[in-house]
C-alpha cells in the first residue's frame, strides 16, 4: 500500500503539526502492557528473575533441633552452678555430627560431644560451648553454667513450614534464591523474559568491523539497544541492519516473533524517514512526535498485539526514547517496576538548566563542587555527551528550567545496586 494512503499519518518533509504529551505516551505504554505468563525453570537459573507466585516454605527449617555451638550437649539445669572455682563433671557418651546424629536419649550427668550444626540429642537441651569445656577419659568438665535452651536452635527457627518465603513480583536475589534452596525448591515460577527483535535502518550505517565508506558511520545503536535490553531483563531474539528502503522495512516489521519489536532509524520527517507509514500499514501508529528533547521523532504503536517502538536514529534521541517507553515496556512485561533503572541523587543546580515549557527535557549533567551543572555540549547526535556526563535530569513539561541553588534529582549513569 503506497505511504500516500496515510496523508494525515506522513509528516515527511513536513513536519510534526502537533505532537503528544509525553505522560499521554506513558500511559500508552502503560495501558497495553502486562506481564507475561510465567514459565518454571531450575532454581540455580533464577537469579534476577522475577518471581510470578507466592513462594511458601514447605518444611520447617531447621527441621530438628540443632547446635549453635561446637561443644557438649547437656541437661541445662544440670549446670547450675558451675564455675571456674567450680567445675561439674558429665560423662561422654557418644557424639553428634551434622548429617548424623547420636542415637539415644541423655540421663542425669550425661553430655554428648557436639559440633555446629549438628542434631541436638534427645533428653539435652543446651550446649556448653566448647571454650568452657575439658574432655578427659571420657569425661567433660565444665566450668560454666548454661540455661534450657542456650546455644540451642529450635524446630523452624529460621523458616516455619507453611510460611511465605519471597512474595510474587521480587526480583530474585542471592540471599532469595540460597533461602529457597534452604526450604527444598529445586524449580522456581517466574515471569518469561521479554523476547525483543532490533531493527536498525540507514543507508550510511555499518557494522563495527565492516568496511565503511568514506560517509558511513558504524552503527552504535544496535549494541547500545542490545545491552539496555538486556539491563532491562529481556533478551534481544533477532537484531539486523537495512538500508532506508520501504520494502525491506516492511519485511522486517512483518517477520513473526517476538514479544516486542524496537526500530531505531527512520522515525522522523526525512523524505527517507518510512517506518511510521509502514507501521499504520501494517498495524498501529498510535503516536507518533512527542512533546521531548532529544526523542522528539519517537514513534509507539502495534502490530497484532506486539508493542513497536519507533526511535529516532540519534543516538542520544535512541537512548533517552528507549528509556522513557521501550525499557519502561520491556521491565513492565518481565514483571519489573517502571522506576528509570539508574541510582538517584539529590543535588543542587549550580549553572541554570534551560527548558521551554511544553516539553519534557533530558538534560546530561556533570557534577562540580557539590552542584550540577548542564553539559555545554550536548547535541542528539553526541553519544560522547552521555559517558563524560555523570548522569541527567528531567525538566518536566510545566517548567522552564531551573535556577541556580535549585534542588532537582540526578539520575546517574550507574545501575541501581
Amino acid at each position: 500500500m503506497p505511504s500516500g494512503s496515510f496523508p494525515n499519518l506522513d509528516v515527511r518533509m513536513r513536519g510534526f503539526s502537533e505532537r503528544s504529551l509525553v505522560a499521554d505516551a506513558l500511559q500508552y505504554v502503560d495501558d497495553h502492557t502486562c506481564p507475561l505468563s510465567p514459565e518454571v525453570i531450575p532454581i540455580d537459573q533464577a537469579h534476577g528473575r522475577v518471581l510470578a507466585d507466592n513462594a511458601l516454605a514447605p518444611i520447617d527449617v531447621p527441621s530438628f533441633r540443632r547446635s549453635a555451638m561446637d561443644g557438649y550437649a547437656l541437661k541445662g539445669a544440670e549446670t547450675a552452678g558451675a564455675g571456674a572455682y567450680h567445675p561439674l563433671t558429665f560423662a561422654i557418651v557418644g557424639e553428634s555430627l551434622p548429617g548424623r546424629a547420636f542415637e539415644g536419649a541423655l540421663d542425669a550427668g550425661q553430655a554428648v560431644r557436639i559440633m555446629t550444626g549438628a542434631p541436638v540429642p534427645d533428653g539435652a537441651d543446651a550446649v556448653v560451648p566448647a571454650e568452657y569445656a575439658t574432655e578427659s577419659e571420657g569425661q567433660v568438665e565444665i566450668t560454666t553454667s548454661v540455661a534450657p535452651q542456650k546455644h540451642v536452635a529450635p524446630v523452624g527457627e529460621d523458616v516455619t513450614a507453611g510460611s511465605t518465603v519471597a512474595l510474587a513480583g521480587r526480583r530474585l536475589r542471592p540471599q532469595d534464591i540460597g533461602l529457597l534452596a534452604s526450604v527444598g525448591c529445586e524449580t522456581l515460577p517466574v515471569v518469561r523474559q521479554p523476547q525483543v527483535k532490533v531493527i536498525a535502518t540507514g543507508n550510511e550505517i555499518v557494522s563495527p568491523g565492516s568496511p565503511r565508506g568514506a560517509h558511513q558511520i558504524y552503527d552504535a545503536n544496535t549494541t547500545m539497544l542490545k545491552a539496555l535490553v538486556e539491563r532491562d531483563g529481556g533478551i534481544t531474539s533477532d537484531c539486523q541492519t537495512i538500508v532506508d528502503d520501504r520494502q525491506q522495512i516492511r519485511d522486517a516489521l512483518r517477520v513473526p516473533g517476538g514479544d516486542l519489536i524496537i526500530m531505531t532509524g527512520g522515525s522522523s520527517v526525512g523524505a527517507e524517514d518510512h517506518a511510521p507509514t509502514v507501521l499504520a500499514e501494517l498495524g498501529t501508529l498510535a503516536i507518533h512526535g512527542i512533546a521531548m528533547r532529544p526523542s522528539s521523532p519517537t514513534g509507539l504503536g502495534r502490530i497484532d498485539s506486539r508493542p513497536v517502538f519507533l526511535l529516532p536514529g540519534n543516538p542520544v534521541s535512541c537512548l533517552c526514547a528507549y528509556d522513557f517507553f521501550a525499557g519502561r515496556t520491556i521491565r513492565r512485561l518481565g514483571g519489573r517496576g517502571v522506576d528509570w533503572p539508574y541510582a538517584t541523587l539529590a543535588a543542587t543546580v549550580g549553572r541554570k538548566i534551560v527548558s521551554a515549557v511544553g516539553r519534557v527535557d533530558y538534560v546530561r549533567v556533570r557534577l562540580v563542587d557539590e552542584s550540577v551543572e548542564p553539559l555545554a555540549v550536548s547535541g542528539a547526535s553526541i553519544l560522547s555527551s552521555t559517558t563524560r556526563a555523570d548522569g541527567f535530569v528531567i525538566v518536566p513539561a510545566a517548567c522552564e528550567g531551573f535556577a541556580p541553588g535549585s534542588e532537582v534529582t540526578v539520575y546517574r549513569y550507574e545501575p541501581v545496586a
